[in-house]
């Protein structure tokens, strides 16, 4: 068992500047616009070097929590993706209780390369296990002034409408959130749609189609991606005539 975190994140930090290359920190970092240090390793290598850090390793609970503050204490974007990554790699031990953690880290954040695996894989994961616990954490971000938490929310359902949890709940939200004019909102409507439509096509015509007059292109066009050839078309139609679908 490791009895210290921060050595393992020197660890998992080494690993990362030895995949990195400055053409690619300089290339991530201008794509981002961000204000965090970069090293240029990409996603795969950031989630191979922290799964090779992780094997034989038994953190526990408390030391996992432990050892993703420590990478994320650093503004480094590949440290702060490595403790992601770790959520991710470990998220059967992590319960509703963790939810106020996943919450600061969203808040600090500011993009949707982190943003977006904490809310559909950590927090999603949690959903799945308890869809009820988490109602009234998931009610409370959809309604928060950030919209990184407002995304949260969304992309937060992706696994528990995928495992058959209600519609209703995303549906509320995103009807909420579907006049909003910020990109990753309406994006994000879209691909929970889209991704539900694989398997649940007819709630999803359900939902888009009184509201084709409403949503934005990029939420539609991802919506209607794997739905049925007809409804796709009968909701595009609808769209472009901003009216409701027939």
């Amino acid at each position: 068992m490791v009895t210290g975190v921060t050595p393992f994140a020197r660890q998992i930090e080494d690993a990362l500047r030895s995949a990195g290359t400055p053409e690619r920190a300089a290339r991530e970092k201008h794509y981002l616009k961000s204000d965090l240090e970069f090293l240029g390793a990409s996603v795969w290598e950031i989630r191979r070097a922290v799964k090779s850090a992780l094997e034989g390793q038994s953190l526990g609970h408390d030391g996992l929590v432990a050892l993703v503050r420590e990478l994320w204490r650093e503004p480094m974007h590949e440290r702060r993706m490595a403790a992601v990554a770790a959520l991710e790699l470990r998220e059967g031990e992590l319960s509703v209780a963790d939810m106020p953690l996943i919450e600061e880290l969203l808040r600090d954040s500011r993009t949707w390369a982190l943003v977006d695996g904490l809310a559909a894989d950590v927090a999603g994961s949690i959903a799945e296990r308890d869809a009820g616990s988490v109602g009234a954490i998931l009610d409370r971000w959809a309604a928060d002034p950030d919209f990184w938490v407002r995304r949260a929310a969304l992309l937060a359902e992706l696994k528990p409408l995928r495992s058959g949890t209600a519609f209703d709940r995303f549906g509320r939200h995103a009807d909420a959130m579907l006049d909003e004019r910020e990109f990753f909102i309406r994006k994000a409507i879209g691909w929970v749609l889209r991704e539900t439509g694989k398997r649940r096509a007819p709630e999803v015509t359900a939902w888009l189609a009184p509201r084709t007059g409403r949503a934005s292109g990029v939420t539609v066009r991802e919506a209607i991606r794997y739905l049925p050839a007809p409804d796709a078309e009968r909701l595009m139609a609808a769209y472009k005539a901003r009216t409701p679908a027939a």
